[in-house]
């Protein structure tokens, strides 16, 4: 008989420890999820500010790596930044506050296409990762951004102006109960970027907690990567 997906559902992946290397020689643990079948594409995940629990286990990102490469052929390539640490162990060096952090986001998008050979990459940010994707994920290799409850704190509008000019797709989603952005006022911050769909989720809030959420999520990842591949199951 079928089994609801539940929040430890852990479906079939080639999964394999990676470390990346910075240009200040940092070595970042992580992991890629490589679909068994075709790779419809790869998402390089930028974590929640690990100062607030954040890492490349928060929950979203950790069921996408379960479930995302056997649902729907997508690649999930996922790091701590810094000083973070997760079951996997703990990345060199310390915290800066998003700062050095740009080392670790461009050493990660090099890893993706030298040592990994990505195709298609696709980079997504949640909370602090949006900050993180904004800023320093402007390689010209990048398909599209995915922005998960961006606080839009550390965004300054010179990054806003890059991506107004280089007007590759942004998709934001945007909590209805966010602690730091909420749909109204997202609008405001983004109504200069005509290239970026913004997407406000009644009922959520900014850790996206829920199953119901985390499909919800994984869906609009699915329809910008993969839309083929919707609806995704809910059953195995």
């Amino acid at each position: 008989m079928p089994e609801l997906i539940r929040p430890s559902t852990i479906l079939p992946a080639v999964r394999r420890p990676i470390t990346i290397k910075t240009s200040d020689g940092l070595n970042l643990i992580g992991e890629v999820a490589t679909p068994e079948g075709e790779i419809t594409g790869s998402l390089l995940m930028l974590h929640p500010n690990p100062s607030g629990g954040g890492m490349m286990d928060s929950h979203i990102f950790k069921k996408a790596a379960n479930r995302l490469p056997a649902m729907a052929g997508i690649q999930i390539i996922r790091f701590n930044s810094r000083g973070t640490t997760s079951e996997a162990g703990r990345s060199d060096g310390e915290f800066d506050q998003g700062k050095s952090e740009k080392l670790d986001v461009l050493a990660a998008i090099d890893y993706c296409f030298d040592q990994l050979q990505v195709k298609d990459l696709y980079v997504i940010g949640w909370s602090f990762g949006t900050e993180l994707a904004l800023k320093y994920a402007q390689d010209k290799r990048i398909k599209e951004l995915i922005l998960l409850s961006p606080p839009m704190i550390a965004t300054g509008q010179e990054d806003l102006e890059f991506w107004k000019k280089d007007g590759r797709p942004i998709t934001a989603l945007i909590p209805e109960h966010d602690d730091y952005l909420k749909p109204d006022q997202a609008k405001v911050r983004f109504s200069h970027l005509p290239n970026l769909k913004q997407i406000d989720v009644a009922g959520a809030k900014h850790l996206w907690v829920g199953e119901p959420m985390v499909y919800l999520v994984l869906s609009e990842i699915v329809k910008i990567i993969a839309p083929s591949r919707l609806p995704l199951p809910t059953e195995i």
